[in-house]
């Protein structure tokens, strides 16, 4: 594959896997109790659990601390795909990086599963937190309908989701995982999203990388199928494209153990009508 430059990227396909802030549960659900950040999660997570049947903290108190990031050429080619901070996974490195990167590759068009309704507030928020301007992010000199922003702006944040649903007109049940299948990628495999929390505590961030590497890869092979829906590609440009992608995950799968189990899942879309 010949060497690319920052003018190539056209899309940013990205996943964004987080923690919470046990400090600031501790803080604010238990005020004057002075409980440890892990013990204020625990009991958090006991009490969402017990009142949802669900033990995932709300996204205002989470951290990030997994962000990959898929660089796709304006052919849809696979370029690169990078955790950021990989290596101490700090969550106010990684909103910088991810902001900052997404201005010096001339502010590409996002493309995620679910992104609106949790990885966009999420970086949002972090930005706030640790007073990041995002200024070309919000675009408040321009009309609402041209920031980036804005739910229906799809030429700068397209939401796979959203776009499957109709902004939220149906259910979509089986989520990302589903949605890979449905077209023979892996999907959830031996990680699942609620156990993020629980692998960070254990120190097994590595993991964390590699299964969120795995979601930004559903997420690809989604958004080709969604541009064959949208006429921008055909189906066997888009079989050619995943073919090199799966060359190119392979070259690197030696290296990444999270892509050596992620081929090992891998499935080829079998058409309905014959050759």
């Amino acid at each position: 594959m010949p060497p690319t430059s920052r003018r190539d990227t056209a899309c940013f396909v990205f996943d964004i896997e987080s923690v919470a802030d046990g400090a600031l549960v501790s803080r604010l659900k238990y005020p004057g109790e002075n409980l440890a950040g892990p013990e204020a999660i625990h009991r958090y997570r006991a009490e969402l659990l017990a009142e949802t049947g669900k033990d995932f903290i709300p996204y205002t108190f989470q951290l990030p601390v997994s962000l990959v990031i898929a660089r796709i050429a304006g052919d849809y080619r696979l370029l690169d795909l990078v955790a950021l901070d990989e290596a101490q996974s700090r969550p106010h490195e990684i909103v910088r990086l991810f902001w900052d990167g997404w201005e010096r590759y001339g502010r590409p068009r996002l493309v995620t599963f679910n992104g609106r309704g949790f990885d966009m507030p999420l970086l949002e928020l972090c930005a706030f937190r640790y007073g990041i301007a995002i200024a070309d992010w919000f675009a408040e000199d321009r009309k609402s309908f041209d920031q980036p922003r804005n739910r229906y702006n799809t030429a700068a944040h397209l939401d796979l989701h959203e776009w499957l649903t109709n902004s939220g007109a149906s259910r979509f049940v089986g989520g990302l995982s589903l949605a890979a299948n449905l077209i023979g990628k892996p999907g959830k495999t031996d990680v699942a999203g609620h156990m993020v929390q629980d692998l960070w505590d254990a120190g097994r961030a590595a993991e964390i990388h590699d299964y969120c590497r795995g979601d930004v890869l559903d997420t690809y092979f989604i958004f080709l199928r969604s541009r064959v829906l949208a006429g921008d590609i055909d189906l066997d440009h888009e079989q050619q494209l995943i073919d090199q992608a799966r060359e190119w995950i392979s070259a690197k799968a030696e290296s990444v153990p999270g892509l050596k189990r992620y081929l090992a899942a891998w499935g080829d879309w079998q058409s309905p009508w014959p050759a």
